[in-house]
């Protein structure tokens, strides 16, 4: 399973969103400033559905974006699926995926769903607010974790 830029560019958009929300709406124009990614492309990211439904727009002077909840509830597994679909390790997994081969009969289903229980589960485990105050690795329960995404 790979992240693609979408993905991580989505976390990024919300995590500078998060961190600078308090004195209002947050510029895209000034997020991808900051991110050093094309607004053109932050503007296709925040219109996907899933990531709009996070997020609060206003137009005009002193407009732009703010979480729809606060970042303590909106976990890195939630943003990564509104931004991807699925964070699925193998496709069979997925919905509306291409079916195993080997149907019910697969050896390897078990590790797939396993693989899938541990990557959701961390992921869902950690929110924004938790990546902005340095506690991914504490909240997941696993070691030190690289804090870049």
């Amino acid at each position: 399973m790979m992240i693609s830029t979408r993905g991580r560019y989505a976390l990024l958009v919300l995590l500078d969103i998060a961190e600078r929300q308090s004195g209002g709406y947050v510029p895209l124009k000034c997020s991808a400033r900051r991110q050093d990614i094309s607004k053109k492309y932050l503007e296709r990211i925040v219109k996907l559905p899933g990531i709009s439904g996070l997020l609060e727009a206003k137009g005009g002077k002193g407009g732009g974006y703010r979480l729809s909840k606060d970042p303590s509830e909106i976990s890195a597994g939630e943003v990564i699926r509104a931004a991807e679909g699925s964070i699925c390790p193998v496709t069979c997994l997925s919905d509306g995926g291409v079916p195993c081969a080997y149907g019910g009969s697969c050896a390897l289903m078990p590790l797939w769903k396993g693989l899938e229980s541990v990557i959701c589960g961390y992921l869902d485990g950690v929110t924004l607010q938790d990546i902005i105050d340095g506690k991914t690795a504490e909240t997941a329960g696993c070691g030190p974790v690289d804090k870049k995404i």
